[in-house]
């Protein structure tokens, strides 16, 4: 067997952030309550009672995170806009304050070499607008597009990649149907897949608002890779159960029916819902989704984005193969799946065709600062040297993956975790809000100037 190329010269290296989980400054220079500032109010409602009031407190200490991005050889960084920072109320006045915070974080970045990576929404909805019923309410679409009106005509000249969503599976089915996310809702499956037409109509109305404003942009979305992996590579019946898993709806009746891709993928690449959701909700076509929603959803994008920590092992069955006793997992408990990152690569290049950027990858590792002043995560370094190795075998078989991004940069808030979860490259110290490089953040920034030689 030939081993595997190098990672194409023109690949993109980078590491990722969400607003609600770094910034803090939540109420700040006008900022508007989001619904997660709202749901950590709850008791019981996450870890330890946390907050994001203060997270990593980047809006203040950006210029000194920058700093060590710039350091370490960062070539991209990928950050999203809170949208109540930027209008408060969802709709209507915009907080020029906290427009002027990306404008200068922008600046910073592109002074610093790096390019900026821009994702509108990261599950921080404006509490006014879910008073207004937020997702559920068709108005959101609109709503949204308006948003993203003013943040790319305020940053398109500088920014030129941005991510509409991400992971509506996770902020729907989760916060949606589940409840243990913000908003904290409980909906029926029906209700939820209502709120899933109207984020993919905000999406291709964004698409529109985004193409006005910025001049050669890349768009896309960053989904969550619910990837099956063949129990069997070398059996076609697996690979195809996998594939299908990967693709196809699976109505299992609780908020996992949401962790597929094709409530997104299938109306923005195809222009069309699985067939099987007319069969199960024979009436939702005719009385949710519109004439002309469907062209408005699949306006051309120019990549694939997901997300991808860890899959499931499919028999050519279709079953689940059972984790064996011992099985690696991280501090989250996730299991390890390093293949995964190929099938997802291989099975999205194959469906969809289109460019193909990994925004988030990364895990939770039990990290600390010891006491020679270092945070030795060697477990973090040999978990990426698999998923990265991985990667480029997808690469060498035909993928065209244009990017990848650490998740993340920072330790920071892991939403109903509160800080229990580190996954950064570098430490934060919550109450000093000392940071520390960890010892992979060296390491990754060899595997950046190398462009993945040394893995």
């Amino acid at each position: 067997m030939p081993s595997d190329p190098v990672f194409p010269k023109d690949f993109v290296w980078g590491a990722a952030t969400a607003a609600p989980q770094i910034e803090g400054a939540a109420a700040v220079d006008g900022r508007g309550d989001s619904v997660w500032d709202v749901f950590c109010r709850e008791p019981g409602r996450v870890f330890g009672g946390h907050t994001p009031g203060t997270a990593c407190d980047f809006y203040r200490r950006w210029p000194e995170d920058v700093a060590m991005m710039q350091a370490a050889g960062l070539p991209a960084f990928r950050l999203s806009i809170a949208w109540p920072r930027v209008l408060p109320e969802g709709s209507g006045r915009v907080n020029e304050a906290g427009l002027a915070f990306y404008d200068r974080l922008i600046d910073g970045l592109l002074a610093a070499g790096i390019r900026p990576y821009a994702t509108l929404f990261h599950w921080d909805l404006p509490e006014a607008l879910q008073d207004r019923d937020g997702w559920a309410n068709r108005d959101i679409a609109g709503w949204f597009a308006d948003y993203a009106e003013v943040v790319t005509a305020k940053l398109g000249d500088r920014v030129k990649d941005w991510i509409t969503f991400n992971e509506p599976q996770i902020f729907l089915g989760f916060g949606h149907r589940a409840g243990t996310h913000a908003p904290g809702l409980k909906l029926s499956e029906a209700d939820v897949l209502r709120c899933a037409h109207h984020v993919n109509l905000a999406h291709g109305r964004a698409v529109a608002a985004i193409r006005a404003n910025v001049a050669d942009a890349k768009v896309g979305m960053a989904q969550v890779a619910n990837v099956g992996i063949p129990a069997d590579p070398g059996d076609p019946a697996s690979v195809e159960a996998a594939r299908r898993i990967t693709l196809e709806p699976e109505w299992t009746g609780d908020a996992s029916t949401f962790l597929g891709s094709c409530w997104w993928s299938q109306p923005m690449y195809r222009g069309a819902y699985p067939v099987s959701l007319a069969e199960r909700h024979p009436r939702f076509l005719e009385t949710v989704v519109r004439e002309g929603d469907l062209a408005e959803i699949s306006r051309p994008v120019d990549f694939h984005g997901f997300n991808y920590y860890f899959g499931r092992r499919i028999a050519a069955d279709g079953s689940v193969v059972k984790a064996p006793p011992g099985e690696p997992r991280t501090a989250f408990g996730w299991p390890l799946h390093a293949e995964g990152l190929y099938w997802a690569a291989r099975f999205y290049q194959e469906a969809w065709g289109l460019p193909l950027y990994i925004f988030e990858n990364g895990l939770s590792s039990m990290d600390w600062v010891d006491v020679n002043g270092r945070v030795p995560d060697t477990m973090r370094i040999d978990f990426l040297t698999r998923y990265l190795r991985e990667l480029r075998h997808a690469i060498g078989d035909g993928a065209d993956v244009r990017g990848w991004f650490h998740w993340s940069w920072m330790d920071n808030f892991e939403w109903a975790d509160g800080y229990k979860e580190r996954f950064g490259l570098v430490h934060v110290d919550y109450e000093t809000q000392q940071r520390t490089p960890k010892d992979s953040l060296a390491w990754l920034s060899e595997v950046i100037r190398t462009n993945g030689s040394n893995l």
